[in-house]
């Protein structure tokens, strides 16, 4: 059976990836040095990303999971899982594995400031500005790259791709 990546080109191997995890980690570390950290992750994308990142930082921490979704491409936006723990005056990071139109990591991170937490910051693998349709930017991230379609390190192509260790990009 023929794999998406069969018609895709590697564009972040997995060592390109554990560096940036190892990058974005120790910048993580140095600003919350001491202090105990909430790690929010929304299903499905980021999962892989948080699992490598969560071994990496080591710090006291927790994790709770949401799952967020737009219910049409440019509607609205629902939580179908919100997370579970009380974040009130706590150190929260939400985990993005890419940020591309920010539409429903404006609504989370909206959701979790009303929860009132002591900080409440932002990590991703991934930056895509170009793509862009609410001015958010995250607080730590692995790296920026220009709009390009990538599948892999959970990132799908209809639900496709999620499981493969690499990040590819579709072939010009």
């Amino acid at each position: 059976m023929a794999q998406i990546k069969d018609e895709m080109m590697s564009f972040l191997s997995k060592d390109d990836i554990a560096k940036l995890v190892s990058k974005v980690a120790s910048q993580i570390e140095a600003d919350y040095e001491g202090k105990e950290i909430i790690f929010i992750v929304p299903l499905r994308g980021s999962v892989h990303f948080a699992a490598d990142l969560m071994r990496k930082v080591d710090l006291f921490q927790q994790v709770d999971f949401v799952y967020v979704q737009s219910t049409e491409k440019g509607g609205a936006i629902k939580i179908t899982k919100d997370i579970s723990m009380n974040i009130t005056g706590k150190h929260v990071i939400i985990i993005e594995e890419v940020i591309d139109t920010a539409r429903t990591l404006s609504f989370l991170k909206g959701r979790l400031q009303a929860s009132n937490p002591a900080s409440l910051k932002i990590v991703t693998l991934i930056d895509k500005p170009a793509r862009r349709e609410l001015p958010i930017r995250a607080d730590y991230i692995g790296k920026t790259i220009e709009d390009r379609y990538i599948v892999g390190y959970g990132m799908d192509a209809d639900e496709l791709g999620r499981n493969y260790s690499d990040i590819y990009v579709l072939r010009n």
